[in-house]
């Protein structure tokens, strides 16, 4: 049996997941009162002095403190339904079903949110490690449970749950920096759905943003390998 880890924005899906939910979530006084607040976080992570990490952090401290968690997870499950899924690339869709009809566990392995995901994931068949909401007595606190769940925290929590060694091959597939110690986990990685050379860095495909990406996928589910 081998091991699958996938990022989920950007790599199964063609782009960002999280602040379309934030989006349909929040009232809009919310939003408009949290964007006021949350301004200096804003401008600094447009200067590249704040980090996505952090910034999501903030975002959703301003959009669920407070919220109850049954009402989040009932939009969480229509989101999964009736956006995520059709937001889904092709190619992340055949090369899953490639990997679960080899055998292989298969993990999702992303910074975003346990209210959709979850769901999503479940009804694919896919174990998922994630950001998740605090909850107490039923209600959001606004703080993610274990924090932020990018870069390290990647590779830290799937090495939490998985023996690595004891599967004859990792592959890992992401789409940006945030993707890095999840990818070095993998001795197959693929980047952007390209694979990357053994010993390469993906800091040179880091140029083109993840919406350049094209969509729709390849006839062939493994895919192609740079030159």
């Amino acid at each position: 049996m081998d091991l699958a880890l996938f990022d989920f924005d950007g790599t199964i899906t063609d782009g960002d997941g999280f602040l379309p939910f934030i989006h349909l979530a929040v009232s809009r006084a919310r939003a408009l009162a949290g964007t006021l607040w949350l301004s200096p976080l804003i401008a600094g992570h447009r200067a590249g002095w704040v980090s996505s990490s952090r910034m999501r952090e903030r975002i959703a401290w301003v959009a669920f403190r407070g919220r109850p968690r049954a009402a989040l997870a009932a939009l969480g499950e229509r989101y999964a339904a009736d956006v995520l899924e059709g937001r889904v690339r092709r190619e992340a869709s055949q090369r899953i079903a490639w990997h679960q009809a080899r055998g292989d566990r298969v993990l999702v392995v992303s910074a975003s949110l346990d209210c959709y995901l979850a769901p999503w994931c479940r009804a694919r068949g896919l174990e998922l490690i994630c950001s998740e909401l605090e909850v107490r007595e039923g209600v959001c606190t606004g703080r993610y449970r274990g924090g932020d769940c990018s870069g390290p925290e990647k590779a830290r929590r799937v090495l939490e749950r998985c023996e690595i060694g004891s599967y004859r091959q990792v592959f890992a597939y992401g789409d940006t920096s945030e993707d890095r110690e999840l990818l070095a986990l993998a001795q197959r990685r693929f980047f952007r759905w390209r694979e990357l050379a053994p010993g390469s860095d993906i800091s040179t495909s880091l140029r083109p943003s993840r919406d350049s990406l094209p969509r729709g996928g390849q006839r062939e589910p493994p895919p192609r390998k740079t030159q």
